[in-house]
Order: C-alpha cells, then structure tokens, then sequence
C-alpha cells in the first residue's frame, strides 16, 4: 500500500464517524410531547457533545494530515498503528451518543458514561501517539527531527493522553468536571498549531508490498 492508499482510507473513515456524529441529533417532531423549542433544549446536551467530539475528530483529522504528510515510507507496523487510531475514532459516536444521554447528571450511569467517553479519547491518543513514535525512528519521513527535539515533540503531540487519563479518574467522582476538561483539551489544541514536521513532499513515496 502506499502512502495516498493510507490516507485515502483514513480519510473515509474519518469522514464516516464525524458524519455518524449527527445522526443522534433528532427530535421526535410534531408526534413528540411539547414544542420543537422545548424538543430541541432537551436536546442541548446531545448537541454540546456533539460539537465536542466533531472538534475532536476534525482536530485529529488534520494531525494525521500533517504527520502522514511527512511519511516517505509506508510499512506493516505503521498500517496496524493506523488501524488502532482509527478504532477508537469510530467509537467516537457511540461513546458521544452514551455520553449525551447521561449528561448533565452525576450518577453512576453518567460517571460510567463519562468514563467511557475519556477512554474512547485516551485510545485515539494513543493511537495517534503510537503513529507519531513510529515516526521518530529510522529513516521514515521526509525530514527526522533531531533527537534533542524528540521529547519536547511528544509532549506537545501525545501529552494530552496525560490529560485523558485526568478525565477518566476525574469521571469515577464527577462526569460534569471531566466532561469539562476533555472540552478545554479540544479547545487547546484547536489552538495549538506548531507543526513538528515540514509542509509534504509528494514527490518521493515508497511503497510497501
């Protein structure tokens, strides 16, 4: 497979979850009890999550455009990597779904739901983490990094797992506290914009058999 075949597949998945996010923001219409106002703030923490995880996914969309970018050489080890990030970005609806229909609460269930909404999100860190390592080693980009800069650059690209794992311990105690700090991770790193690697050459892909 080369490197346009990786990223065409990660793309249509990446395309599927984000679109599945909006097939939980219904309303029951005119046969549902109350007014479509009242019917759509009921919803309002199926949209808030919903605007959440899109952030989300959109945010690792366009890392993985940008680290993937950089890859001269495609192998094995890196297409399951790929597959492990993107088993936790299709989860993403389930878990947003799961998430929104306990939200605000703090019971049990809304803790479990949280619970399980962090550790959806610290799987897709990892994910991506373990591409990112993967990266730093060996000729397989276009341009290495030294490896003075290899751990400032996996803090900045990986540190918010540490933050993933906050929100999950968080959750066990109160789903409205992790809820929020898993929003203010997607605000920091829709923010956070430093590229660790170089603009993409597309002039010298390899492939992999």
């Amino acid at each position: 497979m080369d490197r346009s075949r990786l990223e065409a597949f990660s793309d249509g998945v990446f395309a599927v979850a984000i679109t599945l996010l909006a097939l939980d923001l219904t309303v029951a219409g005119p046969a549902g009890q109350g007014s479509l106002a009242d019917q759509l703030h009921d919803k309002w923490p199926a949209f808030l999550a919903y605007l959440i995880s899109f952030f989300m996914i959109g945010i690792v969309w366009v890392n993985h455009h940008a680290l993937v970018g950089a890859i001269i050489k495609v192998d094995r080890l890196l297409l399951f990597l790929n597959l492990v990030l993107l088993l936790f970005v299709v989860l993403i609806p389930f878990a947003t779904a799961t998430e929104a229909d306990y939200f605000p609460h703090n019971s049990d269930d809304a803790r479990l739901a949280m619970a399980l909404y962090a550790g959806v999100f610290l799987g897709m860190s990892a994910g991506f983490g373990g591409i990112f390592e993967w990266t730093l080693h060996g000729k397989r980009v276009s341009q290495p990094l030294p490896p003075e800069r290899h751990w400032p650059a996996r803090r900045r690209f990986v540190g918010g797992a540490l933050f993933y794992v906050l929100a999950l311990v968080i959750a066990a105690f109160n789903a409205v506290a992790s809820f929020v700090l898993i929003a203010l991770i997607a605000v920091y790193y829709v923010l956070e914009n430093t590229p660790v690697y170089p603009a993409p050459d597309r002039s010298g892909d390899e492939t992999v058999a």
